[in-house]
């Protein structure tokens, strides 16, 4: 067998980045500048929306259902419905009375 070495010539072409141009100055990208580092700041997350009060009815129900949950006190779904069963038993014919 012969080992042949093929000629191979590198051809330089240009990549063009696909997709719309990011202006770095529009409010979108201020924002998620913003977002980017109040991330670094706070450990790597950022909390939205509505902050939770631990303090509240819903709260303290919500975790005395968790520990309930976790000990295995509370059942989970709907209960089962109750099947009744339907038991025939033969029913013994009275004698028949006869007139003589």
């Amino acid at each position: 067998m012969k080992n042949e070495t093929a000629n191979i010539e590198t051809v330089a072409t240009e990549v063009k980045q696909l997709g719309r141009p990011v202006n770095p100055s529009s409010e979108r990208q201020k924002r998620l500048a913003e977002l980017a580092a109040k991330a670094e700041q706070n450990g790597g997350s950022v909390k939205r929306g509505r902050p939770v009060n631990g303090a509240s009815e819903r709260q303290k129900r919500l975790a005395e259902l968790e520990a309930k949950r976790a000990n295995g006190e509370l059942k989970r779904g709907r209960p089962a419905m109750i099947k009744v069963a339907i038991v025939e038993t033969p029913v013994a014919e009275a004698p028949v009375a006869t007139e003589e």
